[in-house]
């Protein structure tokens, strides 16, 4: 399996936590019928799909050595952490994370920046690791970005009720407290290798993660795509996008904005190897993945 890319200067890592059927697909992405699912089955399954039509999906983080600074973009799981509705997340200990960035060369001491694209809890896991019972900051020498308004909606007033706020309490806040937070606006630039990019819809301040001198060079989509159907099919939505139609507008100016480009798109979620190029696929998109 490739985890390793070299763009320009920089070199990605993939650093893969979990890979496995999640949930229904037709549950998953409530907008999509049965009769859609089965147009597309053939080139969905295995990769994509599983045999009890389980959306096979990705938890992985990003490491991107650029010629100034170690960058993590998203932060996975996470050991330890409360996730009563999701067995296979909820209070686990296991070493594929920390593996897979020893791997890469790398250790929680190496990482000069944690980029969060949102707060959702398998994007923030990894930001915090429980110290004789308390949570501490995973990476010592990180500056951790979130977004501004991403972080002033989830510890305010409007959070659905639905939601566990768990994530921002384990994951978030102790980061907050350690001072080692910078809150950020979405199109903010870290330097000439490194931009954010606004993509809204997933949640209030979703950011993609751009790289490159010269253009981009790579794109992180974060959550504003789950799976290789929501390309072919933009219109698709998540089910618990915050605004379903601006997920589905910033998805697809998303695509249209790399497609048949030279910039590799980064992808938080698509099966393995998760990273390719965005082409044209009708009125739609397809990732052409990266050859092992």
């Amino acid at each position: 399996m490739r985890t390793r890319f070299d763009v320009d200067d920089m070199v990605i890592h993939r650093i893969i936590e979990q890979e496995a059927g999640f949930t229904p697909m037709l549950e998953f992405l409530p907008s999509l019928t049965p009769e859609v699912l089965n147009e597309n089955r053939a080139w969905l399954q295995p990769g994509a799909l599983d045999s009890t039509d389980k959306a096979v999906l990705c938890f992985q983080s990003y490491v991107v050595k650029t010629p100034h600074h170690n960058i993590l973009v998203d932060a996975c799981i996470g050991n330890d952490k409360t996730f009563p509705l999701r067995p296979t997340w909820n209070a686990k200990k296991d070493n594929n994370f920390m593996a897979a960035l020893k791997a890469a060369g790398l250790g929680v001491a190496d990482i000069d920046f944690v980029m969060c694209t949102h707060l959702h809890g398998d994007h923030v896991g990894w930001n915090t690791r429980l110290d004789n019972g308390r949570w501490v900051p995973t990476f010592p020498k990180a500056r951790y970005l979130f977004s501004k308004k991403e972080y002033e909606y989830w510890t305010g007033d409007k959070v659905p009720p639905t939601f566990s706020m768990d994530p921002i309490t384990e994951s978030v806040l102790p980061v907050i407290e350690a001072n080692r937070a910078e809150l950020v606006t979405s199109d903010h630039a870290l330097n000439d290798h490194v931009r954010l990019l606004p993509t809204p819809g997933h949640t209030p301040d979703h950011f993609a993660v751009c790289l490159g001198r010269r253009g981009d060079a790579a794109a992180f989509t974060g959550d504003l795509i789950h799976s290789p159907i929501q390309a072919r099919y933009p219109e698709l939505v998540m089910r618990v996008d915050y605004d379903p139609q601006q997920a589905v507008d910033t998805r697809r100016a998303f695509l249209e904005r790399y497609c048949d480009t030279d910039t590799l798109c980064c992808t938080m979620h698509f099966p393995s190897p998760s990273v390719g190029h965005i082409k044209r696929w009708g009125d739609g998109f397809r990732c052409d993945f990266v050859a092992n």
